[in-house]
C-alpha cells in the first residue's frame, strides 16, 4: 500500500497514542471550495509516496509498540484510497478491536452517496471525523475524539 508517512507515537490527533498513517492522495475540495490554497497538508501530497507492506505496519502497531492504542488515519484524505483503506482495516481487525480513526474532509451525506459508509459501519469501533477545513473559524473541542479540531464544521462520531 502507498502511504505519505507514520507516525508512530501520536498524541496530537485522537485521545489515546495512536499510531498515524497519512494517506496519499486527496482531491482538494477544501481548497476548491475555499477558492486559494488552504490545506495544512498541501507539502504532503508532493512528498514521496512510501510503499509498505500493512502486515509491517501492523507489526509495528501491534507487536513493536505496546503503548499505542488506536490507529488514526488522516491527510491527505483516506477515503480517496478507499480500498486501501478498507484492505488495511480488514487486515488490522484479525490482531485488534483498538479505536480506528479516520479524519476526512467530506461530510457524511457525501461518504454514503460514495458507498463507502455501510461496509465501515459494521467494523467494531471505528470513529470518523467529518467536514472540511474552513480558514479563519475558531477551533472547537471534540468530545469524541478528546482533541480540538480547526473549525466548527467538523466533528467526529463513533459509528460502531
Amino acid at each position: 500500500m502507498k502511504i505519505k508517512g507514520i507516525i508512530f507515537e501520536d498524541t496530537v490527533n485522537y485521545k489515546k497514542i495512536s499510531l498515524t498513517i497519512m494517506m496519499p492522495k486527496c482531491d482538494f475540495k477544501c481548497d476548491r471550495e475555499c477558492g486559494y490554497p488552504i490545506c495544512q497538508n498541501g507539502p504532503l501530497a508532493n512528498s514521496e509516496d512510501i510503499e509498505i507492506d500493512a502486515e509491517n505496519i501492523i507489526k509495528k502497531y501491534y507487536i513493536d509498540n505496546p503503548i499505542v492504542e488506536a490507529l488514526v488515519f488522516q491527510g491527505l484524505e483516506p477515503f480517496d484510497t478507499y480500498d486501501d483503506l478498507v484492505e488495511f482495516i480488514s487486515i488490522f481487525r484479525l490482531y485488534s478491536n483498538d479505536d480506528i480513526v479516520i479524519y476526512t474532509g467530506y461530510t457524511i451525506d457525501e461518504i454514503v452517496e460514495m458507498n463507502k459508509f455501510e461496509w465501515l459501519s459494521h467494523i467494531p469501533n471505528i470513529i470518523i471525523k467529518f467536514g472540511r477545513y474552513r480558514p479563519d473559524q475558531e477551533s472547537i473541542y471534540d468530545e469524541v475524539l478528546g482533541v480540538k479540531l480547526a473549525s466548527p464544521n467538523q466533528y467526529a462520531m463513533k459509528i460502531s
